[in-house]
């Protein structure tokens, strides 16, 4: 399978070395970064393409003769890029957490018959394939709380805390408004409202709060 990266940032170099050590992957990242890139294909078996993803109308070339996309742009060009994969007739895993709403480009996605998977991520991604799995296996389902955070090693104030994704959009998460379902009835908060104390053993007290994790989830 020939699976293209869009995106060679923390995230996006991690997807395609971990794909690169799969048996019957081929990956090739993308990015108009050529040190980033030219780190990556040294360190794994990677393909490398140097473009700039936002200055291209469509992705028609650019993409051809791949099976696969993972869409780990910056979340500020994650909805055109993932619109320009879909309008190429491309699956796509996308990780980009953008603000716009993804379901905007279903109508493109169906006309194209392929599939999109939004915001795969931890939070939102895998805390929403957990709440399914839950939803699947458990008789009933009343209340689905998701906790996330970067950790570090070392607790270093006054933040004590690791981003383990583009700062930018770690910003990002922590400033956009909280959307979530609560009774039924969708509602809206101010991002790092309502904290909450919690203690883990070996860890100690950690501060949660709303951030907008469950997106698709809202809905599905």
């Amino acid at each position: 399978m020939q699976i293209a990266v869009l995106g060679a940032g923390l995230i996006g170099k991690t997807i395609a070395q971990d794909l690169a050590r799969e048996a019957g992957f081929a990956v090739t990242s993308i990015d108009r970064d050529a040190a980033a890139l030219a780190q990556l294909t040294a360190a794994a078996p990677v393909q490398g393409i140097t473009a700039d993803l936002r200055a291209l109308a469509t992705f028609d070339q650019l993409l051809a003769g791949f099976d696969l996309v993972i869409c780990a742009v910056p979340g500020f060009m994650g909805f055109e890029t993932l619109r320009k994969i879909i309008a190429a007739g491309k699956p796509v895993v996308d990780i980009s957490f953008f603000a716009e709403d993804p379901y905007a480009l279903d109508e493109l996605a169906r006309t194209q018959n392929i599939t999109a998977v939004v915001d795969c991520g931890v939070a939102p991604g895998l805390g929403n394939i957990i709440a399914g799995q839950m939803q699947a296996r458990l008789d009933t389902m009343e209340r689905y709380v998701c906790y996330v955070g970067g950790l570090p090693q070392v607790r270093t104030w006054p933040f004590a805390y690791k981003a383990v994704f583009s700062p930018r959009d770690v910003i990002e998460e922590y400033v956009r408004p909280a959307r979530y379902v609560e009774h039924g009835v969708d509602v809206v908060r101010p991002a790092l409202s309502d904290v909450e104390l919690l203690d883990f053993p070996g860890v100690g007290t950690l501060e949660a709060f709303n951030t907008d994790g469950l997106r698709t989830l809202r809905h599905t």
